[in-house]
């Protein structure tokens, strides 16, 4: 039988890796406190209300033409570009500072 994924196929270890790195946020409640972090950095700066509101005049806009999917294809990108960066940065702060200490060895040792 032929394999479907080599082991040397970069695509198919980039999945693998980022399927354990997952299942590792998962496991040990990280990706859950990241969420819940992400959650009140996005109210405590305006975010969420600023997004209610570019909901609220699309709807205004386009009144009941307008679909679930329509807003969110909308507002997703606007939504992304409006994190402020000091957010982003603290998300990136955390990720990286999980992944130091949780690795296994696999990644570089730093000195």
């Amino acid at each position: 039988k032929k394999q479907t994924r080599k082991m040397t196929d970069p695509k198919a270890k980039e999945a693998q890796i980022k399927a354990m790195i997952n299942q590792r946020f998962v496991e040990s409640g990280e990706k859950e406190r990241l969420k819940e972090m992400l959650r009140a950095k996005l109210v405590e700066c305006g975010w969420r209300a600023e997004m209610k509101n570019q909901c609220r005049e699309l709807l205004k806009q386009r009144g009941e033409s307008i679909t679930v999917e329509d807003l969110v294809q909308e507002l997703t990108p606007r939504g992304k570009a409006q994190v402020p960066d000091s957010v982003k940065q603290e998300l990136h702060q955390r990720i990286r500072k999980f992944l130091a200490t949780n690795s296994s060895g696999s990644s570089s040792s730093k000195p």
